[in-house]
């Protein structure tokens, strides 16, 4: 048992998603094998504070009660410099070792976590870590910023606006022209964040106004999107450990047959009118151009590790909705299953990103 591979689970974190990153915390402690991982568990709670919890408690976590983590008043501290990858643990007053370890596995979602500041906190002190490095993450929070750089590589992305409330105050007609202009349906969603918090369908622009409230609520700044009608198609991609392209997955597909749109209820909470199809039925053709895509978007935010690309399948055309650089990693999400479809277990899967993480020079 000596030689286990010490893994420091990360989860929790002050966004929105911080209940889905708890049962995700779940799901990935339960399928790490014991006799090959030693995981030290840190969670962290809605005020940032880094704290030590316990396997059993972290196993007890799902989506149905979508949990969320009390402070326990433990503070876990990451290495005092890149000389050491020691972690420690202050509690009662007394500060003890919780021995170095070989890789940090950060399972946050949103930001704060999944947009490049607890990476860039990792690489401070030198400590190996799972998933995409901090311009990636950046990149892959930020709608805006994903579209300009995947635009710019010629990537085809949905007509989209982003303005701040100070742009609206200044030019209030000016801005309405350029919101109107992309027709409806439309989408109104924050920059930044996930897991469909903070997102609208505007079906009329009288309906503009609230949904903007709603996503200012999630971030200063907001995108207007045109929708594209086609079906919404996802699929996973994976880094190679030797070098080779990305590997990428099967299609899923999300059926939506009596919801507005895919929203957060659907995706965590059950809600009837979706259904998830895996693997998605297309031609072969149409498949490897997609999984084509995929590639060419992942390596253009200069992705690492994992990523999820969302899709829109007009019929003729695939346009890239976004890329999730820390996709819902529940055994039942998306990323998971297209995986499965493709021959890669939940279990496996876990191992491969574990082993990314330890072999990847930042």
């Amino acid at each position: 048992m000596a030689d286990r591979i010490r893994v420091a689970l990360f989860f929790g974190g002050r966004s929105s998603e911080h209940a889905i990153s708890c049962a995700t915390a779940g799901g990935v402690l339960g399928a790490m094998d014991a006799e090959r991982y030693d995981v030290v568990l840190v969670g962290i709670t809605r005020a940032g504070a880094m704290t030590l919890r316990t396997r059993e408690e972290v196993l007890g976590f799902g989506l149905d009660d979508l949990p969320e983590l009390d402070d326990n008043g433990t503070r876990v501290r990451l290495p005092e410099s890149a000389a050491t990858r020691e972690l420690t643990v202050e509690e009662a007053g007394a500060v003890r070792s919780l021995g170095d370890v070989d890789v940090a596995f950060p399972i946050l979602h949103g930001p704060l976590g999944e947009d490049g500041t607890i990476q860039g906190a990792f690489e401070l002190v030198g400590l190996p870590y799972v998933g995409n490095g901090v311009l990636a993450s950046a990149l892959g929070m930020d709608k805006h910023f994903t579209k300009t750089v995947l635009e710019g590589a010629g990537i085809e992305v949905a007509p989209w606006v982003t303005v701040t409330r100070g742009d609206l105050a200044r030019h209030p007609e000016l801005w309405r022209r350029r919101i109107e202009g992309l027709g409806l349906p439309a989408f109104v969603k924050p920059s930044r964040a996930g897991s469909s918090v903070g997102v609208s369908k505007v079906t009329d622009w009288a309906q503009l106004d609230a949904a903007l409230d709603v996503a200012f609520a999630e971030d200063s700044r907001v995108l207007v999107e045109q929708a594209v009608a086609g079906r919404e198609l996802e699929c996973a991609v994976l880094s190679s450990l030797d070098g080779a392209p990305p590997r990428v997955s099967l299609a899923g597909e999300i059926a939506i047959t009596g919801r507005a749109f895919y929203d957060f209820d659907a995706k965590y909470r059950g809600a009837e009118g979706i259904e998830l199809i895996c693997p998605a039925p297309l031609h072969e053709q149409e498949l490897e151009r997609m999984q084509a895509i995929a590639a060419r978007a992942f390596e253009a935010i200069g992705g690492s590790g994992l990523a999820r690309v969302d899709f829109f399948f007009t019929g003729t055309e695939f346009v890239v909705n976004e890329i999730n650089t820390m996709p819902g990693f529940t055994p039942i999400s998306m990323f998971p299953s297209c995986w499965l479809a493709s021959g890669i277990a939940y279990p496996e899967l876990v191992d491969e990103l574990i082993a990314l993480g330890r072999a990847t020079v930042r």
